[in-house]
This record gives C-alpha cells, sequence and structure tokens, in this order.
C-alpha cells in the first residue's frame, strides 16, 4: 500500500511533504530548547507567578487554533507591532512567511513539550541533584550526568508529541501562513486546498498517509511510557 501512495504523489505533494517535515523538526528543536529550562522552573521552583505561567502554557489547549492564528496576524503582519517594526528596520514583515508560521507553531506546540518534561522533573524531584553537588558535580555536569539520564524518557515523548502535533497543524499554520507552495503550504493545508478543488483522490493518499504517521508515532509513545514505566518499577 505504502509504495503504491508514495508512487501516486505529484511534485506539488512531495513539496509539501518536505516543507512540513522541516516545520516539524524546526518546531522539535525550538521546544526542547525552550520547553527545558521553563519546564524544570515550574516543576522545581515556587512562585506567585506559577499559576499565571501554567495556564499561559496551557492557553494553546483549549484555545481555537484559529483564534491564536488571527492575533499572530496581527502581531507579525505589516501594521502589527513586530510587523511593522522588521520593516522599519528594512526586513519584511512575518506574515505569510515559513519564519512566521514556525512562530506559530512553537507557541501552538507549547503544552506539549513542557507538560511530559513537566512530570518527568517531578519525578525526579531534586533529591539527585542535591547529592551530585555534594560530590563536587558542577551544573554542566548535573545536567548530562543526572538530568538527561533520569529523564530521558520525558525529553524522548516531549519530542515525539511536539513533532506529531506540528504535523497535523492546521487552523493556525492557515490563518497565518495562508497556502503558498513550498512557503506555508504544509500537508494539512494541501490536503483542504485539494478537498476545495475536489481532488479527493489527492487528499485520500495524503490524509492516508497522516493518519498512518500519526498511528505509528502514538504507537511509539505509548510503547516508550510502557518502557520507561516498567524501567521505574524496578
Amino acid at each position: 500500500m505504502m509504495p503504491e501512495l508514495f508512487a501516486a504523489l505529484s511534485p506539488q505533494d512531495w513539496q509539501a511533504i518536505r516543507l512540513t517535515l522541516k516545520l516539524c523538526l524546526y518546531t522539535t528543536a525550538i521546544l526542547l530548547l525552550l520547553a527545558t529550562p521553563l519546564a524544570w522552573w515550574l516543576a522545581l521552583r515556587q512562585s506567585k507567578l506559577r499559576t499565571a505561567i501554567q495556564a499561559i502554557v496551557a492557553l494553546p489547549l483549549v484555545l481555537p487554533p484559529t483564534v491564536l492564528g488571527f492575533y499572530l496576524l496581527l502581531l507579525l503582519g505589516p501594521h502589527g507591532a513586530i510587523g511593522s517594526t522588521l520593516e522599519r528596520l528594512g526586513l519584511s514583515h512575518l506574515a505569510f512567511s515559513f519564519s512566521g508560521i514556525l512562530i506559530g507553531s512553537v507557541i501552538y506546540s507549547l503544552p506539549f513539550a513542557v507538560q511530559p518534561l513537566l512530570e518527568s522533573f517531578r519525578r525526579m524531584g531534586p533529591g539527585p541533584l542535591e547529592v551530585a553537588a555534594t560530590l563536587g558535580a558542577g551544573k554542566l555536569d548535573q545536567l548530562f550526568s543526572v538530568v538527561l539520564p533520569l529523564c530521558r524518557g520525558g525529553f524522548i515523548v516531549a519530542a515525539t508529541l511536539t513533532f506529531a502535533h506540528t504535523l497535523g497543524e492546521f487552523g493556525v499554520i492557515l490563518m497565518l501562513g495562508g497556502s503558498i507552495p513550498g512557503e506555508t503550504q504544509v500537508l494539512s493545508v494541501l490536503i483542504y486546498d485539494h478537498t476545495e478543488a475536489m481532488n479527493y483522490a489527492q487528499a485520500h493518499q495524503l490524509s492516508l498517509g497522516l493518519l498512518i504517521s500519526a498511528f505509528v508515532v502514538l504507537f511509539i509513545v505509548y510503547g516508550l511510557n510502557r518502557r520507561f514505566e516498567r524501567e521505574a518499577v524496578l
């Protein structure tokens, strides 16, 4: 089935696939860098701002993606605070560009990176780091010798969920980026375009590919969770 599916794809479809994978990889890498210190702070620090920050992080889970995309369009477009500032500096605004949809993707997928790391850091607690510190381990050494080994499950799940969530993003990208081939036309948007044009065969091929990919990703996530749970018991 899969070889026949790939053989039937058009150059436009392959272009959207490459762009989607690029967006997924960039979003995942950026969010792992941003979500790690944020999740660490939420897990191990007490602050009056903690509840408010947790609510902001989780906001994309309940906010309609078109609403988020609309406000990002206003902010990053030529008349927005960021977009107009960039234009005054001689640069282009970020609406309807890959950079723009990347920003939208990072914001929209933020909770899918933060939550697994937050739970992993909470389970670890401050104890192992305190022991490492008494043995003379510096901050960087603690990160690589304690945090990463003990919380590797959280990092793997965070990366996998972020990648999978970005793979299926639609509302934010369509509002902020439109459907520009090679620039903002990712798979979800291309499926919408095919359906609008009544090209149901092409829409079915791409939708089936995304369906299979989503199942594989979730299968991996649940498999990893079971493995890490068994290791924790042992």
